[in-house]
């Protein structure tokens, strides 16, 4: 008698389903679960099972507190996703770091991740090819994606041409966020005469828009 004058809802919907507190089929296909794979600390999903304790903070820790140990693993990690994309380059690079800000943190943690994998996957791999030629204030800071995009707008140039041109390039970063950073690389590489220009990240952001239960 209640579910006639109370009709069941969809919880997100509002239409008719077979019980209370239920989703309907086109609500219920949207949701995603947090019952696999996941960060040991922010609970952020991973793609595939990084094993017991995998931490985003892993990655931070590469990044600035000389965690050089992890390059190994993290390595491998990459070998693992991006053997197409390892498996179709003749060239491997970084995504450069300001010479300043390579002096003050005393080593860029994509070219260690390259130089891994150049001696892993038997590739060429040459640091100073692409070269930041502008200091930029850290993504990290900037508030939105156009913001971005306009901070390292310029900011990569190819001192010798040569050293790319007609080449295949693997451009490696360690967190992929906007794309702003490895776009602008990429420009710089096809205008020095790059023939193909592919990227391989540690980690990427997830979208805010991807909405996660």
């Amino acid at each position: 008698m209640l579910a006639l004058v109370f009709p069941p809802l969809c919880a997100a919907c509002r239409e008719p389903v077979s019980g209370m507190g239920g989703f309907c089929g086109p609500c219920w296909s949207m949701l995603t679960f947090l019952d696999g794979p996941a960060c040991a600390c922010c609970g952020t999903p991973f793609a595939v099972d990084a094993g017991p304790g995998s931490l985003f903070a892993a990655i931070l820790a590469l990044k600035h507190a000389d965690r050089l140990e992890l390059v190994p693993g993290f390595a491998r990690w990459l070998g693992r996703v991006g053997r197409p994309l390892l498996e179709d380059c003749d060239l491997i690079l970084p995504v450069p770091l300001h010479r300043s800000r390579l002096w003050l943190r005393r080593y860029n943690q994509s070219a260690e991740l390259a130089r891994r994998l150049s001696t892993a996957w038997w590739r060429a791999y040459d640091p100073l090819a692409l070269v930041r030629s502008r200091r930029t204030a850290s993504q990290g800071v900037m508030p939105s994606a156009r913001a971005r995009r306009r901070n390292v707008l310029s900011a990569f140039k190819v001192p010798e041409p040569a050293r790319v041109r007609g080449r295949k390039i693997l451009l490696v970063d360690d967190v992929l966020t906007t794309g702003a950073t490895a776009e602008a690389c990429a420009r710089a590489l096809r205008q020095a005469g790059a023939v193909d220009i592919a990227v391989l990240t540690l980690a990427r952001v997830v979208k805010a828009s991807e909405a996660i239960i």
